[in-house]
């Protein structure tokens, strides 16, 4: 992999796209199709070229913007397979959604009454709050009682008493508990709130159970086992008649790129102090904020010298604040120049990039069967200011 930093420089973005397509063949396995149905939470990442090359698969879309959902229809998904979950929105952007008819998924009741009497024809699904913790980090947790989504189980009456009065057709019941759910039967707790919230529910269509699904960040790490999911879920379905023709959906998004993905970075300075050394890199958490953000952490391998002497290091970026990658690491003695590779960065790397410190994002490359793809060119200064206006504002004195 050395030789793409030589072809399209560093810092650089690579996906794997076998991976890929042997993850989603993974859930596929798991959940076949039609008592199942995956929907690719692409907020993970947006990139077209990986949009275009999922959409050949039998999946769908989970899209939380409207720009998701324009991205998901323009590179190949269609939208009888995209399910939009809008949170805090503008109910204009809903109304754009339901105009290009895509399956509209509503968190609160407030906008729900709203849109079901302005459109009283239109289908909906319901985003519904269980109260349940999980996830591996708090900041990732979006189904307890103190989180800003879905719908409280504690206003289901009013819920029920909505739809009686404006008739509203609901086809999906969906919730997300959080990221990095190990347990699978917190699958099974969530699954168990909505089968029976959907006896009340005529027209119901599908539950959405969401994902969360743990990835593996080290090699003594556990995943989410989606095999053992699958059969235990089965069992729960076959004792409930009343989901005999509901199809059961999740929204996989780390499970389906996370592993695929690699970011490629060189060492700037090597750092000595009293306390612990120091390798900076020419990026930052502005190209990779997980660490800093949910102190994730990612493998990290010296691609240029993989056979040196094991040292301590801070691995650092080139923010002015902290911003911190690793700490206390061990690596292959690190030299000027030597080749950084960090892994599991295929989801939410660079999707959350930024343009922070005024520094620019780095090139994105596709590799499959042996062939690599620039799929995005790194920024340049221009992609900074070429939207301002120029306009020059003259100081009085």
């Amino acid at each position: 992999m050395k030789n793409l930093v030589s072809k399209y420089s560093s810092p650089l973005f690579v996906y794997d796209f076998d991976q890929i397509q042997s993850n989603i063949q993974k859930f596929l396995n798991a959940f076949p199709s039609p008592q199942y149905e995956i929907k690719y939470a692409c907020k993970a990442l947006t990139n077209p070229t990986v949009l275009q090359f999922m959409s050949q698969f039998p999946i769908g879309i989970d899209a939380v913007s409207i720009n998701e959902v324009k991205l998901a229809l323009a590179h190949g998904f269609d939208a009888k397979r995209v399910l939009y979950t809008p949170n805090c929105v503008e109910i204009s952007e809903i109304e754009e959604a339901i105009s290009l008819g895509v399956t509209i998924n509503i968190d609160n009741l407030p906008q729900l009454e709203l849109l079901a009497q302005k459109y009283p024809k239109q289908e909906f699904s319901i985003r519904i709050n269980p109260h349940i913790m999980a996830g591996g980090h708090y900041k990732i947790s979006t189904g307890h009682i103190g989180s800003k989504f879905g719908i409280s189980i504690h206003q289901l009456d009013e819920l029920y008493q909505l739809q009686s009065d404006l008739d509203i057709n609901i086809i999906g019941l969906h919730m997300h508990t959080g990221s990095d759910i190990l347990d699978s039967q917190v699958f099974l707790k969530g699954a168990n709130v909505l089968i029976e919230i959907a006896k009340n529910f005529k027209n119901l269509r599908f539950i959405d159970l969401g994902s969360g699904f743990k990835v593996a960040y080290k090699s003594e790490d556990i995943e989410t086992d989606i095999n053992e999911l699958s059969q235990a879920l089965n069992n729960e379905l076959k004792q409930h008649q009343h989901l005999k023709n509901i199809q059961i959906w999740f929204e996989p998004g780390k499970a389906l790129v996370s592993n695929a993905g690699y970011f490629l970075t060189q060492a700037t300075v090597v750092k000595p102090t009293p306390s612990c050394s120091f390798v900076g890199v020419n990026s930052g958490f502005h190209q990779l904020i997980r660490p800093m953000l949910y102190e994730a952490y990612h493998h990290i391998e010296n691609l240029s010298n993989p056979d040196g002497k094991l040292k301590p290091y801070h691995v650092v970026g080139q923010i002015c604040e902290t911003d911190t990658f690793a700490t206390d690491r061990l690596l292959p003695e690190v030299n000027v120049g030597d080749i950084l590779r960090f892994h599991n960065t295929g989801a939410y790397s660079f999707s959350m990039s930024s343009q922070y410190n005024s520094r620019t994002r780095p090139a994105e490359v596709a590799i499959y069967q042996g062939m690599d793809y620039l799929i995005r060119e790194a920024e340049t200064l221009n992609d900074i200011t070429y939207k301002t206006t120029g306009v020059h504002i003259h100081a009085k004195k």
